[in-house]
């Protein structure tokens, strides 16, 4: 597969295909919503290709495809992908299929007349391509331009195409919403371009690229960082990691900088608000690991108690926020706050359990959220209300619909044998290892996720049918198609995770050893083994 430039080929399909799309003529609605759908399978094929080529004992980036970009900056297009990398492009390859089904005709409430499906379906295959190169990039500008880049679509996602059950009124929310995201997501981005050009500007004074330019090519970066090469001091490297932190922060979102989220998530389509929260959230997160880890070690650890701080009250202040939610979808929006805090606690642990915990984490949300946002979505579109009160008893007129709503619901309070609870479980004892009150708090959000999410089902899906519902339907093949992949993941991971952790695993290891840190030694001493008494421990 090294002959292709099968990264290229990866993130460009679903932009040519946004292309397509917009080319076809106006009034085709169906030929451009199956059009979207063709292009995004095929992404996930060339995704799946990708992995089964993948050598997770091998280089650390493999794939890797360099090309000159702009050589006076000593910019280029450097792709490569890694075991965290690769995770988070087959979650984001395997979701939008999905998406485009569940909102196959999100277009026709709000949108630009005739060509609504055709832009509505280009926008999400622009965010997907864009996603991607994010997760692909090695080059540190090709990254953030793409970082940028993703919020243009995704605004017009929020502002242009809200649920079914629009009014005037929440045509005017969903348009202060779009507003908030863009603004504070373009705030933390122009803090990150002063990083970036001030990191640029140490690699020009260091000599690290050719012809008296400095370089953003990301190795180069990580191995002068981590040699201590950079040639700043700690106030200088402790700012531009700050720079690259908030950006980060804001994108992920970890508290208090996460208010943009529960306004975008309800504002938009179900599917919207999903790509939203299961895909491009995953950058902040995943760009802590790549970047702020990689380029600032030391900085990293000097920060990390105060980003777990933040992040043990993001996780409690999402679940105690959820529990008091009368809006169904803006409680589905808290609880990813929460678990947004337990990702960047994984990963500002710095531990080896704790930031494959973290990585696992990053995918088990995706996939937990996506499931239970979705048949949430049909609900609501079926009874026109996203008010909890005015719901009872829809498991009697949909069975099917309320089944699998508790099984996405059981995923998000992380219950055993799905597949949130291995990841959760590993950041927990990873912290614990390290930082044991933040641990400890941050299990109360175990108890508080039970309350809000049995709470909610007992309202909405139990008890005698409540007035209005009795004409809700069950689930239809389209959705069931959209459903049961996902429920069908979250109970494989759950019992079977193995298969992304051997991805995963090496590459936590291999970030783990650049930044020189080592898991803390067990707090209580293993006993050798007594000589000749069969394996029985020497007594104290």
């Amino acid at each position: 597969m090294s002959a292709v430039p099968w990264l290229t080929v990866l993130w460009l399909l679903p932009v040519v295909g946004a292309a397509v799309v917009l080319l076809l003529p106006a009034g085709r609605s169906t030929p451009a919503r199956w059009t979207g759908l063709v292009f995004a399978v095929a992404t996930l094929a060339v995704a799946l290709g990708v992995a089964m080529a993948f050598q997770p004992g091998g280089e650390q980036f493999q794939f890797v495809e360099s090309h000159t970009w702009i050589p006076a900056f000593g910019a280029g297009y450097t792709l490569g992908v890694d075991g965290i990398a690769l995770v988070l492009t087959l979650l984001t390859a395997g979701l939008v299929p999905l998406l485009i089904l569940a909102g196959w005709h999100d277009d026709r409430e709000v949108g630009s007349g005739k060509r609504a499906a055709h832009i509505y379906i280009a926008l999400t295959l622009l965010v997907e391509g864009m996603v991607l190169v994010s997760f692909l990039a090695l080059d540190i500008l090709l990254f953030y331009v793409f970082f940028e880049a993703m919020l243009i679509p995704m605004y017009f996602l929020i502002g242009g195409f809200g649920p079914r059950t629009d009014s005037a009124p929440a045509r005017q929310q969903r348009s202060r919403a779009a507003v908030k995201f863009l603004l504070y997501n373009l705030l933390g981005g122009l803090i990150m371009l002063a990083a970036v050009i001030g990191l640029y500007v140490l690699t020009v004074q260091q000599g690290l690229g050719t012809d008296g330019a400095g370089t953003f090519d990301l190795r180069t970066v990580v191995a002068a960082a981590n040699a201590g090469e950079l040639g700043a001091g700690p106030v200088v490297l402790n700012a531009l990691f700050l720079g690259f932190m908030f950006a980060f922060a804001v994108k992920a979102p970890l508290w208090p900088l996460h208010t943009w989220l529960p306004d975008a998530a309800v504002s938009a389509t179900p599917a919207s608000a999903v790509l939203m929260m299961a895909v491009v959230d995953k950058v902040g997160t995943f760009g802590m690991l790549r970047y702020c880890l990689l380029l600032f070690p030391v900085a990293s650890d000097t920060y990390a108690p105060l980003v777990i701080a933040l992040a043990v009250i993001g996780i409690l202040y999402g679940a105690l926020l959820a529990i008091g939610q009368t809006d169904v979808m803006r409680l589905i929006a808290y609880t990813s706050i929460s678990h947004f805090g337990f990702i960047v606690l994984g990963i500002f642990a710095m531990t080896s359990q704790s930031q494959t915990g973290a990585t696992l984490y990053m995918v088990n949300h995706g996939i937990s959220t996506a499931a239970l946002f979705l048949v949430a979505g049909f609900l609501v579109s079926r009874r026109g209300s996203r008010l909890i009160a005015d719901y009872g008893g829809v498991q009697k007129v949909a069975p099917v619909l309320a089944g699998t709503f508790f099984i996405a619901g059981l995923a998000t309070l992380s219950l055993p044998g799905l597949a949130p609870f291995v990841s959760e479980f590993l950041v927990l004892i990873g912290t614990f290892s390290r930082y044991q009150l933040a641990a400890i708090l941050a299990t109360g959000a175990l108890v508080l996720a039970a309350i809000y999410v049995l709470w909610l089902y007992q309202r909405m899906m139990t008890g005698p049918v409540a007035k209005g519902n009795e004409g809700i339907h069950d689930l239809v093949p389209r959705e069931l198609v959209v459903v049961v992949p996902l429920v069908g993941a979250l109970i494989f991971l759950g019992v079977y995770p193995k298969p992304v952790l051997d991805f995963i695993d090496p590459a936590v290891h291999q970030t783990l050893t650049t930044i020189g840190s080592v898991d803390p030694p067990p707090p209580v001493p293993v006993q050798p083994e007594a000589a000749n008494t069969g394996g029985v421990p020497h007594e104290r």
